[in-house]
């Protein structure tokens, strides 16, 4: 899987699992347990496994990056399934921007706050 659209297909599989999850026991089921903790609980643990990503870059520990690299992918999809975000969603928002600012650019500061006006209040 070394082109993008295997990777958004395996992350639209994972959206797909975790939304089935939601419905499975909460003892057994990690992933239904996330869920039901709600957004603040999500948003910590996407935080913590952002982080531990950050700290092994910052040893240089490649093999540590990639395996943090998927837990932190897999919090995310979980994220977006708890806040009733469909990949799909993502993906808009990043062709987007590609069209805007080109692939390899983030959104500058004050098109994102002008973005955020003109969409109103969420």
């Amino acid at each position: 899987m070394s082109d993008a659209g295997g990777m958004s297909d395996a992350i639209d599989r994972l959206h797909r699992a975790i939304l089935a999850a939601r419905d499975e026991d909460v003892a057994t089921s990690r992933t239904a347990r996330l869920l039901a903790a709600g957004l603040p609980k999500l948003g910590k643990k996407l935080a913590e496994e952002a982080v531990e990503t950050a700290l092994d870059a910052q040893a240089g520990d490649r093999e540590r990056i990639v395996a943090e690299s998927a837990d932190l992918i897999y919090h995310l999809a979980v994220l977006w399934a708890g806040a009733g975000i469909e990949p799909r969603q993502v993906w808009e928002e990043m062709e987007r921007r590609e069209r805007l600012y080109g692939i390899a650019a983030k959104v500058p500061k004050a098109s994102r706050r002008r973005d955020a006006v003109a969409a109103g209040p969420r």
